[in-house]
């Protein structure tokens, strides 16, 4: 009987999705955080995540609710595409050398271990020495 009136009031609205979740531990984790500082401000602004949380999920404007999702994981995806090539370059980094060539800045790699090297560059087809 409950569920069914909850599922009626729900019917047409918007309902929860990644952005949601995403204010919901923000506001967690200010409200964590405010408990441990004393902080007042972080204190009211878990409960600015929150409410914020509960229009979106009662929003009948469907639309714009998606919108706002699409932009939130455009931005999550960046940011975990920033970190992957992060931990990327450290893994090549152990085994190559990376250089910019003086003359136009081209960035070139070379295998790690190879002692002192003449580095041409492909782009603008510059010769200098490095060690490796």
């Amino acid at each position: 009987m409950i569920m069914q009136k909850l599922r009626q009031f729900m019917y047409g609205r918007y309902g929860t999705d990644q952005l949601a979740m995403g204010l919901l531990i923000a506001g967690l984790l200010c409200g964590i955080i405010s408990m441990f500082t004393g902080s007042v401000i972080l204190y009211y602004l878990s409960f600015v995540f929150y409410a914020f949380e509960i229009y979106r999920m009662l929003s009948k404007n469907i639309e714009k609710r998606r919108s706002e999702n699409m932009k939130f994981m455009q931005l999550i995806w960046k940011v975990k595409n920033f970190f992957t090539g992060l931990k990327a370059k450290a893994e090549l980094r152990k085994k190559y050398k990376y250089f910019k060539c003086p003359a136009c800045g081209q960035k070139i790699r070379i295998p790690r271990g190879r002692g002192k090297v003449e580095v041409r560059c492909p782009k603008c087809s510059h010769s200098f020495i490095k060690k490796v």
